[in-house]
């Protein structure tokens, strides 16, 4: 038996979603983007979510799949696009959970000291776009 100690890693906070949904609205304004934010903390429950209303319907949907989809893979859905393909490691997986997974750029996982503490998705611009204003807001956190 180990006798470490385990340390847990502060839980995001509703002031931290707050601050990321700033943070890429923030971003997309600046590049003249509209988009929609979700964030979920490491239960994959709802912290933040920010549709906007100039931006494509299904952006708040797309943005909430985002966050799911890189919170539930502990990953960036920009890197997972490759593991969705017939024969690779992910191809069913999709069709096996309740929710459906979104593999497309704009997910991103957070993590404070080492640990998964949640997830930001964007949806409503361009794949590269979405993941650059997810990736401002959470290295705004940081």
């Amino acid at each position: 038996m180990s006798t470490r100690t385990r340390t847990a890693a502060a839980p995001l906070t509703t002031g931290d979603a707050e601050l990321l949904v700033a943070t890429a609205e923030a971003a997309a304004e600046a590049a003249g983007a509209t988009v929609s934010v979700t964030v979920l903390d490491a239960g994959g429950h709802l912290l933040a979510f920010r549709r906007d209303d100039r931006a494509v319907l299904i952006s708040g949907e797309t943005s909430t799949r985002k966050a799911y989809t890189a919170l539930q893979l502990n990953a960036p859905t920009a890197d997972l696009v490759d593991a969705v393909l017939p024969g690779s490691p992910f191809h069913t997986l999709p069709t096996a959970l309740d929710r459906p997974l979104l593999f497309i750029a704009g997910g991103l996982p957070v993590h404070r000291d080492g640990r998964l503490i949640g997830a930001i998705g964007v949806g409503g611009g361009a794949p590269d776009q979405d993941h650059a204003f997810a990736a401002a807001a959470r290295d705004a956190l940081v």
